[in-house]
């Protein structure tokens, strides 16, 4: 397909800054020319999208989230994180069928999609026929899908990531796989050093399309002892310094979390170029405690943002995560100047397609994939507009996103999803549910 996206202000996340009253156009899955309004009577015979009283920027990168627990959203709430996961999600997921685990995928995934997020990064359990990766692709959007690795399944593990990069790795250009090992607590350190090993061997075969390490890190305070504990080894009192000797930190390692760092573990963050994943909303629900993004963004660690699950996030709504990541800092450094907009949308953009190891997203220039989304900033609460990355973080809601694109695709049209019937998808979200329960209950 050929589009060209007309008027607006084109947020390019590029060194050209923001295009006023400007156009986009896009052939087959890539933009071939961005510029003012004027350059769109150069191509005739394009879809034209009016991007009139609208902003449009690069479709939003989610770089850490559980896409599969659409099922979950407001089953267990104000709970702490160990009480949540052992005697709440995790007795709830083992009764989940491949099909639910698909419904649930399809359900967030439709949610992200529509309030302007076209890249997910994702870990849940993998099943061979129904799975995050079938949604996403089914879908339309663009994801890195991992199989979560835990000790007491090893050998299962392995044949499903095998598997999962065999049948999904590249495939339709929109789907790659990452190695997840769920976390230093859950995995044991001849397993991560084992799923390491793997990633590299993984990437050696196809260094174009690389895969990431996705893992959780120092998400809570108590994770050095439950390392020791569970495993009988030493940590030093930082999982971090644990993981580093190990040597399964690199820059292939996207780490979500990051809560708990001492200015040491801040250091070994930077200097072995892990990607840390901030996800503001979930860490405060689960009372995990706020990210020194601040300091780690000082010592020069790689910052994304991440939604997490709507099981500990309760949406998939990436504006909402902006305004927080923008927020909470402020207040916990008392310094209204920390985290600016335009760096939180940065975050979201560049340097998530950084994080995930994608080129050609986060960006709206020629040669970047056509994955745009468009803003409609006809509305009160984004009324009258002085600064776009002002409105974009601390104003816009997932709901004012009006058109979508990935890969040059239009997936979200006039705030309509165009690849599923949304009615059945409600329906089916509902009888999973319902099946799951009288599993659980039975």
């Amino acid at each position: 397909m050929e589009f060209k996206i007309v008027g607006g202000s084109i947020v390019t996340m590029s060194e050209r800054g923001i295009i006023r009253d400007g156009c986009v156009i896009v052939e087959d899955d890539r933009i071939v020319d961005v510029g003012s309004r004027s350059i769109a009577s150069r191509y005739h015979g394009y879809e034209e999208i009016d991007a009139d009283k609208c902003v449009v920027i690069p479709g939003l990168i989610n770089c850490h989230h559980h896409i599969a627990m659409g099922l979950l959203r407001g089953y267990a709430d104000d709970l702490i994180l160990t009480e949540w996961l052992e005697k709440w999600v995790w007795p709830f997921e083992s009764k989940l069928t491949g099909y639910d685990i698909y419904i649930g995928a399809l359900l967030t995934s439709t949610e992200t999609l529509l309030s302007g997020c076209t890249t997910v990064n994702t870990m849940y359990h993998y099943s061979y026929d129904y799975n995050e990766a079938k949604a996403l692709l089914d879908l339309g959007m663009r994801g890195v899908v991992g199989h979560v690795c835990f000790s007491w399944r090893r050998e299962d593990d392995l044949k499903l990531i095998e598997h999962l990069y065999r049948v999904w790795h590249g495939k339709d250009g929109r789907i790659r796989v990452s190695v997840d090992p769920h976390a230093c607590y859950t995995v044991d350190p001849n397993y991560l050093v084992e799923l390491h090993n793997l990633c590299i061997e993984f990437n050696k075969k196809n260094p174009e399309t690389p895969v990431i390490l996705h893992t959780h890190l120092a998400e809570t305070e108590d994770e050095a002892n439950r390392v020791e504990k569970t495993f009988g080894v030493e940590t030093g009192g930082s999982v971090v310094r644990y993981m580093d000797k190990l040597g399964v930190l690199d820059r292939y390692t996207v780490a979500a979390h990051c809560v708990h760092l001492s200015s040491e573990d801040i250091s070994i963050l930077a200097r072995r170029r892990v990607k840390a994943v901030h996800c503001p909303v979930s860490n405060l629900k689960l009372s995990s405690g706020i990210a020194p993004i601040p300091a780690m963004l000082r010592e020069g660690v790689h910052i994304a943002i991440g939604t997490d699950s709507v099981c500990s996030h309760n949406r998939s709504d990436m504006f909402e995560t902006m305004k927080f990541a923008a927020l909470i800092h402020k207040g916990v450094y008392k310094d209204p100047t920390v985290m600016p907009a335009s760096l939180v949308l940065k975050a979201a953009t560049v340097s998530g397609a950084e994080a995930l190891m994608w080129r050609g997203l986060g960006v709206i220039e020629a040669g970047y994939y056509a994955d745009i989304v468009v803003v409609d900033f006809r509305k009160p609460h984004l009324t009258p507009l002085y600064d776009e990355y002002s409105h974009l973080v601390y104003a816009v809601r997932g709901s004012d996103v009006k058109y979508v694109m990935v890969n040059g695709r239009l997936l979200v049209d006039n705030g309509c999803i165009t690849t599923i019937d949304l009615e059945w998808l409600l329906d089916e979200a509902i009888k999973a549910r319902d099946r799951v329960l009288e599993r659980l209950h039975s």
